[in-house]
């Protein structure tokens, strides 16, 4: 469930300063200015066997070899370091490398890396690691010195190409990290065990981490257009808000308030870009508990059903991004977050007046049709401090919403997440708040982890018409007909309302006139070696 821990919008802000070397090391293209970027984000570990998370993931990204990445703008994946990479059997997928590959050490790059790599995520399963997500791996095979054969579990896995792009996938070095335990930070950087766009040449921390261009990256990306890279860890977003309006840094990324976004978006010799993020927030309902559920004294799936589909009909997305996020996120009408391939807008047709806003006379006919007696009281319930101090704001208006004419009475309440956390799987709300960020890219990882036989929310929502469409999208190797699959499942759901989708967040980028190539694109992954200083 760690990807539900991840929320809010991924922000972005460039601004106009100079900043220090990264060290020495290979030198990389464009053009010889570095640069300075700032974050809130925490780095867990520099192994990718004992970390998952953001700010890990985002130095992970930067300098060790993926078999398979994203290409810009596509949340689809193509081979990185693999020269190929296919199913050769419904339950082996086979990975060719590029031949030549070394890492920044001068070791050779093999199939022998690759399988320690994958091997050691299995052996250690470091409960801060992720390797969870090599739940359907069997065994790894290296054939040649350059061919590596998966064997899975569950045959013709489509999303098993995703998870090799993810934090359970970085290539690592079998002279550098141990089999059996973590590797230290300080082992890692003084092995330069790297292969990626960068190496990391010093590193403090949660202080600051000093990158370097790799001439021997050979992977989808290419060759990094800033040599040297430094990244500055802010203890809060206060200050890191300070060091943009100082032009301390060049770059601010993670993370700010809405406020602040507005604000900086208005500065002088700032510009706003943005594109799609991955995070996303809804509402979910307890099918035992919520009204006229099915542990209720008054139980009726037909009156549940009206209920769940009544308040779809009164929520207004549009407002709720503009009035209290300043637009950081946009509406969402699925539970599938838009930028993933087969994502539709499956909710917003089918509720409110049909083309996204609010409509309490829709609401007050279902109600009526199904024979409820108005109005219904609702138990809602949010998280004030795990999804960011506006989440107040936002389920104040909600509740405003949702009792528009007099057809619901919410009792909005809220619970610290150390108790939230424990309490919403256990039955304990009727109705409540939850944010998720994705594994990884593939619009399987809003469906599986959700819906089937209840998923992760356990709130006893168990369609087996739902369930049968998740578990043929996940083997299906045709790619339109396993998208028609996906796009029938946010159908169904949207019939079933189990939960309502409400925001997605954006990422969002303010860059001044000497920084160009920030990427912010459909994989949500954020790429140094695209950013350049004029």
């Amino acid at each position: 469930m760690s990807a539900a821990a991840l929320l809010g919008a991924a922000v972005l802000f460039t601004g106009c300063a100079s900043g220090g070397s990264g060290g020495s090391g290979g030198s990389g293209g464009g053009d010889a200015g570095s640069i300075t970027i700032g974050t809130t984000d925490v780095v867990t570990a520099l192994d990718p066997a004992g970390s998952y998370d953001n700010g890990s993931f985002a130095v992970m990204t930067s300098v060790y070899p993926f078999l398979l990445n994203h290409e810009i703008g596509s949340s689809d994946v193509a081979p990185d370091i693999a020269e190929s990479a296919e199913f050769t059997s419904p339950t082996e997928y086979t990975v060719k490398l590029k031949s030549g590959l070394k890492f920044a050490n001068g070791n050779d790059l093999t199939s022998s890396d690759v399988k320690h790599s994958f091997d050691r995520q299995v052996a250690i399963a470091d409960p801060s690691g992720p390797s969870s997500l090599l739940g359907n791996l069997a065994s790894v095979e290296a054939v040649d010195e350059t061919t590596v054969v998966f064997t899975l579990k569950e045959g013709n896995d489509q999303t098993f190409p995703q998870v090799l792009s993810t934090p359970v996938a970085p290539i690592v070095d079998e002279d550098v990290f141990p089999a059996d335990k973590l590797a230290t930070d300080e082992e890692i950087v003084a092995g330069k065990a790297f292969a990626g766009q960068y190496t990391l040449e010093n590193f403090k921390k949660n202080d600051l981490a000093s990158y370097k261009a790799y001439d021997g990256y050979d992977g989808l990306w290419g060759a990094a257009k800033t040599p040297d890279v430094n990244v500055k860890y802010f203890a809060d977003e206060t200050n890191l808000s300070q060091a943009i309006e100082t032009k301390a840094i060049d770059v601010a990324f993670r993370s700010l308030s809405a406020t602040d976004t507005e604000k900086l978006g208005k500065t002088d010799g700032l510009k706003l870009v943005d594109g799609p993020g991955g995070a996303i927030r809804y509402i979910v309902f307890n099918f035992d508990t919520q009204p006229f559920g099915a542990k209720t004294p008054e139980a009726d799936p037909a009156k549940a059903l009206a209920v769940r589909q009544a308040a779809a009909d009164l929520i207004d997305r549009e407002k709720i991004a503009s009035q209290v996020y300043k637009d950081t996120f946009t509406p969402l009408y699925s539970p599938v977050a838009q930028g993933f391939t087969g994502a539709t807008e499956a909710f917003k047709g089918l509720y409110g007046n049909a083309e996204g806003g609010a409509d309490t006379a829709a609401a007050k006919a279902r109600l009526d049709a199904a024979g409820i007696t108005t109005p219904v009281t609702l138990q809602l319930q949010y998280n004030p401090d795990h999804y960011g101090d506006a989440s107040a704001e936002e389920y104040a208006l909600i509740k405003q919403q949702l009792e528009a004419d007099g057809l619901f009475t919410v009792d909005l309440q809220s619970t610290e997440w150390g108790q939230y956390s424990k309490d919403f799987p256990a039955d304990a709300y009727p109705m409540y708040q939850l944010g998720w960020f994705p594994d990884f890219s593939d619009a399987d990882n809003f469906l599986t982890p959700f819906f089937v036989n209840g998923g992760f929310f356990n709130n006893h929502y168990n369609s087996e018409t739902t369930n049968d469409l998740i578990a043929k999208e996940r083997v299906t190797v045709d790619p339109a007909e396993r998208t028609k699959l996906i796009e029938d499942a946010q159908a169904e759901v949207a019939k079933d309302v189990p939960m309502i989708p409400l925001l997605q967040g954006t990422q969002v980028a303010i860059t001044t006139d000497a920084i160009d190539g920030v990427v912010l694109d459909g994989s949500f992954k954020f790429r140094l070696g695209t950013i350049t200083k004029q």
